[in-house]
């Protein structure tokens, strides 16, 4: 169904045809990455979800296309002067888009790491909060600066407003039975004979020869701790300061997410961080903790859990702010609406979760008064219970309902079923994706022959005989976070599913107590370390094969096959862009002339393997390599890489552009080559299609029937189903969750069970029982 527009002439949520054409974004020859000349009329202020399988084109058409050109559009309109601090947006390539309004893309990103922001500072509810300190708090301390940690009127003079100091531990400095010149500094930088090196072993305050415990009190105290302070070495006039003054400067004063690995790896091995003993931890100096409302500070309310707080701020009765505490109430209320009432305002930022960080985002959309905006998220039920996809589905008819278009990329059919348009794309991925199968309203998509619209009532059964564990692992009184001194057995030789609401306590229990035990291997959704040089080839060790191959074919050494070594092309440097500053101008990134984009010399490409270069097989698919290569170390990696639903990834993909979910997989895909003998998998069908969940399942029973255990956290009710054994936890969140709900078979949980998973579970199964009775379901 390629570029003939799609039309939209259905009955609309509210009955109303979409009839002129200002009442549709037009999308005509959309081509960016794999999307197929693809035009469609998408419906304006009405809920539009995007289905097809992953790699289909949905990022693509949405992110990609429409999205993208909203926001360059946007940021055109600005001064040359201000889009130089702006990033610099190609045009998509797609030949028209009509009649778009403002984009706010919702997404997962997490939230950045810096330790100031956090849940209240993201949401303003700190902001609202401190203004009603400010006013009615007694003993009055000032205007509400006085209670940010962000300024210097509120913050705690000693930890400057973080609530952490930090220790560093001097053995991991230092080797005291050595001398400097021995090396018996053990920093990163300071080798013998280097800069910093040098500015101590030559300070005179000590001397080089003479082994560090044999120091005196003060030549310790100097070699340590003294202060910048002028002398000379040799002729040179330098800053002379203790190691660990120097090394507090260098190393703790910067961020540890954007430091070197070999940097972060000595800064954990060194620090420690231990609550401020000025403040308690609370951020704040000792007046803006004085002052208090009805019997509390605002640490205090801070630290609170939303949905507590939410009942707090009801409380406070004061004609002067009681416009303040209505829109706080607001904000706290949709926190908890959205699943979020177990966070507190004090919660760092950067802890989140991709999905808490995309539902924290769409709270601050909610009290918004725009309107006739276009909203875009990408998976919002990522990291719900079923119970809770419930709410985030009255959220998204609630922006849609206040005049805005919504548009979502999703894959559940509960996001799907209240969908006003659904557009499917397919049928495959990657190339085989890209193409418009369906639109149009749900009902129509239940009857179409789309791979969503026959896998949107499928539903996974119990299983009927359970595996027989062959051991348990056990946890015992773990009291993690807002867990209630849990013990449980894990057995050993099965899949086991952890369950419950969002804020339950799952990852609490199992990466607090499972990660780092001998044998288990956690595979997360965080981001893989790389820069735009590392891809799906790089990571798992298929650049080697490959390399090997090439060398072999022709005769020539291996290193020639990699963009970061001898065969990159020296005008880009292996990367196959050139970025140019434009000064005054945003920055533009253009593909090398040089190279053509390929990120190799001409005489690199000159050497073939069955009649490719080595550009032409990075270019392949995982399933189009697999096809290339037949057998060997190479075809091994790719068959790991498509058991686990990657095949549609391009091999020299960067892994910055892939999903949570395919970070995941991508990793998985890594640690099936080991002897595990426990596997952790956190959400694993995040990013799937309902028909590429199945497949997910038979790899999980794969790993269990090759002799290892599987532990999976895990949201999806044809995972539960599919278990030998359920744990929940609950039975609500936050500190109305902590405890263990059920322990049993999925069979044992649907027939007995009382929590938020068994009433769902039983309808999930039913819902099957009742598809397999109606005829032609």
């Amino acid at each position: 169904m390629g570029p003939q527009p799609h039309t939209f002439d259905h009955p609309t949520g509210d009955g109303r045809a979409a009839a002129d054409s200002h009442d549709v974004i037009e999308v005509r020859g959309a081509r960016e990455n794999n999307l197929a000349n693809v035009s469609l009329d998408i419906p304006k202020r009405r809920l539009t979800v995007f289905t097809g399988v992953s790699g289909s084109g949905k990022s693509s058409l949405v992110f990609g296309t429409i999205a993208a050109e909203s926001q360059r559009l946007i940021n055109e309109t600005y001064t040359a002067f201000i889009q130089s601090f702006m990033p610099s947006l190609g045009r998509p390539d797609v030949d028209a888009l009509r009649n778009l309004s403002a984009a706010i893309v919702v997404d997962q990103e997490r939230m950045g790491a810096n330790s100031r922001s956090t849940v209240g500072t993201a949401t303003d509810a700190q902001t609202m909060l401190r203004i009603i300190f400010s006013r009615l708090g007694t003993p009055h301390v000032g205007t509400s600066t006085a209670f940010s940690f962000n300024s210097a009127e509120g913050m705690c003079p000693r930890c400057e407003g973080l609530g952490r100091i930090s220790d560093i531990d001097i053995s991991q400095l230092v080797d005291r039975e050595l001398s400097l010149n021995e090396g018996a500094i053990t920093v990163p930088g300071f080798t013998v004979g280097s800069w910093y090196w040098q500015s101590l072993a030559l300070s005179g305050f000590v001397d080089p020869d003479v082994k560090l415990k044999d120091y005196s009190p003060t030549q310790w105290e100097d070699f340590l701790h003294k202060t910048a302070t002028k002398i000379k070495i040799g002729t040179t006039n330098v800053t002379y300061e203790g190691l660990v003054v120097k090394v507090r400067r260098l190393y703790l004063s910067k961020d540890r997410e954007s430091a070197q690995p070999h940097i972060r790896a000595f800064m954990d091995r060194a620090v420690a961080f231990t609550d401020c003993p000025d403040c308690g931890g609370t951020r704040l100096n000792a007046a803006a903790l004085a002052s208090r409302i009805d019997g509390r500070n605002i640490a205090e309310c801070s630290a609170m859990q939303i949905s507590d707080l939410a009942e707090f701020v009801r409380g406070i009765k004061d004609p002067s702010v009681e416009p303040l505490v209505a829109t706080l109430s607001g904000t706290l209320d949709s926190l908890v609406e959205i699943g979020l009432g177990y966070l507190s305002l004090d919660r760092e930022s950067g802890t989140l979760s991709g999905g808490e960080a995309q539902r924290v985002k769409m709270v601050r959309h909610l009290g918004s008064s725009l309107t006739d905006v276009t909203y875009v998220f990408d998976e919002p039920t990522v990291g719900l219970h079923p119970h809770d996809i419930q709410r985030m589905n009255g959220l998204l008819l609630r922006l849609r309902d206040k005049g805005n278009t919504v548009l979502v990329v999703e894959h559940k059919p509960e996001t799907i079923e209240i969908a006003d348009h659904v557009v499917d794309l397919g049928p495959g991925a990657g190339s085989a994706g890209g193409r418009v199968m369906y639109a149009g309203d749900v009902a129509g998509l239940r009857k179409s022959d789309s791979l969503t619209g026959r896998h949107l009532d499928h539903r996974a059964e119990l299983r009927a005989r359970p595996r027989t564990p062959r051991g348990q692992l056990s946890i015992t009184g773990a009291s993690l976070h807002n867990l209630k001194d849990v013990s449980v057995d894990i057995p050993l030789g099965v899949l086991t599913v952890v369950t419950g609401v969002a804020g339950s306590g799952k990852s609490s229990l199992i990466h607090g107590s499972l990660s780092g035990r001998d044998g288990v291997v956690t595979v997360d959704q965080s981001p893989i370390r790389g820069s735009r040089r590392s891809n799906p080839a790089t990571y798992s060790g298929l650049l080697d094969a490959i390399r090997t191959a090439f060398a072999k074919a022709n005769g020539v050494k291996a290193a020639l096959f990699s963009a970061n070594s001898e065969g990159a092309c020296p005008t880009c440097k292996g990367i196959g862009l050139v970025y140019t500053d434009l000064a005054m101008m945003a920055g533009v990134a253009s593909v090398c002339e040089t190279c053509e984009g390929k990120r190799f010399t001409a005489e690199v490409l000159t050497h073939k393997l069955r009649g490719k270069d080595i550009s032409e097989v990075l270019a392949m698919s995982v399933t189009e390599a697999r096809d290339f290569f037949t057998s060997g170390p190479a075809r091994a990696v790719l068959d790991r890489l498509s058991d686990v639903g990657l095949g549609y990834l391009g091999l020299g993909q960067p892994l910055t552009t892939l999903s949570g979910g395919e970070r995941q997989r991508l990793k998985l895909a890594i640690h099936m080559a080991e002897k595990a003998a426990t596997y952790v998998l956190d959400e694993p069908t995040t990013g799937l299609h309902l028909a590429d969940v199945d497949q997910l399942l038979a790899l999980l029973d794969r790993l269990v029937d090759a002799g290892n255990t599987v532990v999976v956290i895990e949201h999806h009710q044809a995972v539960m189903a599919h278990a030998d054994w359920l744990i929940d936890l609950g039975p609500g969140a936050g500190h109305d969750g902590g405890r263990i709900v059920f322990t049993g078979t999925p069979a044992d949980l649907v027939a007995h069970g009382d929590s938020l998973t068994a009433h769902h579970l039983r309808a999930y199964v039913g819902a099957r029982r009742d598809g397999e009775e109606r005829p032609g379901a």
